[in-house]
């Protein structure tokens, strides 16, 4: 058995910058089911939002991400990730980030969608593969202790105490029990739940069913972002910083469609309006095929974009044969980030003891409905920090936990039912048909015939989950076993995502019902909690904090 003050479980930017954090004043490590630097946190391209410039301010910043939000973002938590985020950016620099410059050697900032000012800083369209570089090597100085290719089976709570983890080493094929004074899961999003996605392969919700399994709220799961552009073929990301180094979004009658639905804001609109523009084109057949429209940089010209945007033109030519600065990129919307997760304050603390989280797996409420590009991984570093913070100060306050006998048996029961003796589906069978049944029916578009449906063959496919048993009984590079173990935690976290939909009876950002296409704040300007019991699935309504702003129409 391992025992750490605190222990992080994922090692993206929010991990790391908690693990930095609290490893100036705890024995701290991380557990990560990757390679730190494999993170999904290297696949963000866009940039940081800072209000840097003479104009801008972190009030302004603040209502941008409110408005951003439809409102349901809680104004407590957004004001200390706008009010924070220069001296964050400074930090972040201080630590080694190269941040691309302007001629005159200022920090160069771009606008991205839903913004009033250029105030995202950026390294070219590489800055989150720059900052988890930065954060991994910083990890390392403070002596942080990493365990890559550990993953998570369990949290270990015991009468509404966290006190550690059960975690597999896939290469020893090991169970391990680690102790812990504080847990601070930070396991990132959920994107493989759907078809079509941006996310790595690794994404799949881990973090937030385990925490929801262990009697963890989960907040607004509904709020499922589409990302407007993502690669026609293999939904890569290519980036909102395209758009915002002036690229156009064209039909097949060649126009800039963006015109009808945001005249103002165009390319630049926030990411729901987007996405919901260009499936509308398509599905009223002015996109190529039925399937897309274009991306067009050839204005831009090969120096900006090989300057700019050197990721975006590798993965074109890479993986679509498309060279930027000659043709047009085919894209279309693809799921891309989760605006819910489990629910904690802005100190990242759940309702379970000894919990915390941060990230894309947590809910501290700064996206409401909707993500401002930009945003997420400014998210990532001020809560991260803030989880760190608070983690150090439970730790000094806290004695080592004593666990229950054969913490692991458990465990050891549950895997050892499966394994070995072959029946039933394969586990890569039953993630096709859930991936496809959450793209189609809990889509972009949503309605309650289309939501009802999915609610009742998720837990079709729950009863055929249940009867798989796996042919191999070594846990040592079992990827088998890791397909069917996630498989079960995408299922859970699909049920509270499609029954949440349902319940939600308005459109509110990134949440679109085509039968209840109004917001209605008179009953849905709240939170929705989610909750596991013996009788099932509780949802119930949460409050949403409101200081500054008050709701308003959101029109771009």
């Amino acid at each position: 058995m391992l025992h750490y003050d605190v222990l992080v479980v994922g090692a993206g930017l929010s991990g790391l910058r908690a693990a930095t954090v609290a490893s100036r004043s705890a024995d701290v490590a991380v557990i990560s089911k990757v390679y730190p630097t494999r993170s999904h946190s290297c696949a963000a391209q866009g940039g940081m939002n800072a209000a840097l410039g003479p104009d801008d301010s972190w009030e302004k910043h603040m209502f941008d991400t409110v408005k951003g939000s439809d409102y349901l973002g809680d104004q407590t938590a957004i004001e200390i990730l706008c009010r924070e985020a220069p001296d964050e950016i400074v930090a972040l620099e201080r630590m080694g980030a190269l941040f691309s410059r302007d001629p005159d050697g200022r920090l160069a900032q771009r606008a991205l969608g839903g913004a009033l000012f250029e105030r995202t800083c950026y390294a070219a369209d590489l800055t989150g593969f720059v900052l988890l570089h930065t954060l991994y090597e910083q990890s390392l100085r403070h002596g942080v202790k990493v365990y890559p290719e550990w993953y998570l089976l369990k949290l270990i709570v015991e009468d509404g105490v966290c006190k550690g983890v059960m975690a597999l080493d896939l290469q020893r094929g090991q169970l391990e029990v680690i102790r812990a004074k504080v847990v601070i899961v930070a396991t990132g999003g959920y994107g493989r739940i759907f078809r079509k996605t941006s996310n790595s392969h690794s994404c799949t919700g881990d973090g937030m069913a385990l925490a929801y399994e262990a009697g963890a709220i989960l907040s607004d799961m509904e709020f499922v972002q589409f990302h407007p552009t993502t690669l026609y073929g293999c939904n890569i990301l290519i980036s909102e910083a395209a758009r915002g180094e002036g690229g156009y979004l064209l039909n097949n009658r060649g126009e800039r469609f963006m015109d009808r639905y945001a005249p103002e804001k165009m390319e630049l609109a926030p990411r729901d309006v987007v996405s919901r523009s260009i499936a509308t084109e398509i599905k009223e057949g002015r996109g190529f095929e039925n399937e897309f429209v274009h991306l067009d940089l050839r204005h831009l010209g090969a120096a900006k974009i090989e300057e700019k945007l050197p990721q975006v033109k590798d993965i074109a030519i890479r993986y679509a044969g498309v060279d930027p600065a000659e043709a047009p990129i085919p894209v279309q919307p693809g799921q891309h980030y989760s605006m819910g997760g489990i629910r904690c304050d802005e100190w990242g603390q759940t309702n379970i003891q000894g919990l915390l989280v941060a990230g894309e797996c947590a809910n501290v409420s700064v996206h409401g409905a909707n993500r401002l590009g930009g945003n997420s991984l400014l998210e990532t570093v001020i809560f991260g920090r803030q989880a760190g913070q608070r983690a150090v100060e439970l730790a000094r306050q806290t004695r080592w936990p004593k666990l229950g006998p054969q913490p692991l048996a458990g465990v050891r029961a549950y895997l050892d039912e499966r394994m070995p003796g072959q029946r039933g589906d394969r586990p890569g069978t039953l993630k096709r048909e859930m991936t496809g049944l959450m793209m189609d029916k809990v889509g972009v578009f949503r309605e309650e015939g289309e939501l009802e449906e999915a609610v009742a063959e998720l837990k079709t496919l729950r009863q055929r989950y249940e009867a798989i048993r796996l042919s191999s009984n070594s846990l040592a590079f079992n990827y088998d076993l890791v397909t069917y173990l996630e498989l079960g935690w995408m299922l859970e976290l699909a049920e509270v995502i499609a029954q949440g939909a349902l319940r939600r009876t308005e459109s509110r950002g990134a949440h679109y019902r085509l039968d209840y296409p109004g917001r209605d704040d008179g009953r849905w300007l709240v939170h929705t909690y989610a909750q596991r019991s013996d009788d099932g699935l509780i949802f119930s309504d949460g409050p949403v904090s409101i200081t500054r702003f008050q709701p308003a129409e959101r029109g771009y």
